[in-house]
């Protein structure tokens, strides 16, 4: 029999379905205005997790949002340049169970504005196309799914610090796997550089990427290294909700967000902590990231910093005792970390015969 994960975890003090709709509510009218891109991305991105994760949301919790989905085809009008989001969000309120068709008709309007072939990026053109395709509207571009396996399957890319180029790649795997409803039929290299971009994530002890690498190495059929996950499960439980502290500026909501994704789909506790009503703010444990100091005796190893085996004894030299923790944790987390450091070091000079 297949496990049942509980969205919210009983350890809340808090019903599933109370904390859902203090969240819901929360983001959708507490923290910022519908005219705000950022409110759009806040709660698509609630939404889309809540969607692929199969919740089961009751018709109250949607209430916040009925306002939001009554006026969208006006808001996506005016602001097309957010069509993507302004879309996602009303496929998912009726896919978790919002009554009405607006999603389909607004789907079928961006299609006849040609909004996607105003996108210069393949991924925000994979990621036009998946919405699209969930009202069941096709949209044609030869040869978008080889160009972005190509741009993933070159782990050299993800072996050094570039998180712009990581994200897209998780975001890669998620539009190509459908969000984990399908294979994706990544290479082996793409894999790889799904461990790189996770090395390279961990080092930096950022939560927030590497959640999104394991959850795309979930998608993508593969097991996160352990040592990864059981740094994020203990990130999840330090989360700090405070009630009506938002002020508008940037908080840890998304890394709180797509950390206690991972913990639905590693079958782990997810949702922890009890959910204030109002303007929540979300506070995360800051990690200590090794990349710098790593980086810097890398490179002050000169050109005997080819291999790892060259250049360890140094690296551990140059950090203190937690560094060192850290670091010993990714080389163990890993069988690739030799390979990984192959990149990471980048040896050599640009023009050298």
């Amino acid at each position: 029999m297949a496990q049942i994960i509980p969205f919210f975890s009983p350890a809340a003090r808090q019903s599933r379905a109370d904390a859902q709709g203090a969240l819901i509510a929360g983001f959708a009218a507490r923290r910022r205005s519908q005219e705000d891109v950022f409110w759009l991305k806040e709660n698509a991105e609630l939404l889309n997790i809540l969607e692929c994760t199969g919740a089961d949301v009751r018709a109250e919790a949607l209430a916040p949002l009925q306002p939001f989905y009554e006026g969208a085809a006006r808001h996506i009008s005016f602001f097309r340049q957010y069509y993507r989001f302004i879309l996602s969000i009303c496929l998912d309120l009726e896919d978790l169970g919002l009554p009405g068709q607006t999603g389909a008709q607004i789907a079928q309007w961006v299609c006849a504005q040609g909004l996607p072939a105003a996108e210069l990026s393949d991924l925000q053109r994979a990621e036009a196309r998946r919405l699209l395709a969930r009202r069941g509207i096709p949209l044609r571009d030869n040869g978008l799914d080889d160009r972005l396996r190509s741009f993933i399957s070159r782990p050299q890319t993800f072996a050094i610090p570039n998180k712009k180029a990581a994200y897209e790649l998780t975001h890669i795997v998620f539009y190509l796997s459908e969000y984990g409803r399908r294979d994706p039929g990544l290479p082996a290299a793409a894999v790889t550089s799904l461990e790189f971009a996770g090395l390279v994530a961990f080092l930096d002890q950022n939560a927030d990427l590497l959640a999104e690498i394991c959850i795309a190495m979930r998608y993508a059929g593969q097991q996160p290294p352990a040592a990864w996950e059981a740094w994020l499960d203990r990130q999840v439980s330090a989360y700090m909700l405070a009630k009506d502290e938002f002020c508008g500026l940037h908080d840890a909501y998304h890394e709180y967000f797509v950390t206690n994704w991972l913990m639905l789909l590693s079958g782990r506790p997810a949702f922890r902590q009890p959910v204030p009503l109002g303007a929540v703010h979300v506070s995360a444990q800051q990690g200590g990231s090794i990349l710098r100091s790593l980086s810097e005796a890398v490179f002050d190893a000169g050109t005997a910093r080819a291999s790892w085996g060259a250049v360890k004894a140094r690296a551990e030299a140059a950090l203190n005792e937690e560094q060192h923790r850290i670091l010993l944790a990714a080389e163990r987390s890993c069988a690739g970390f030799a390979g990984f450091f192959e990149g990471f070091a980048r040896a050599g000079s640009a023009g050298a015969a």
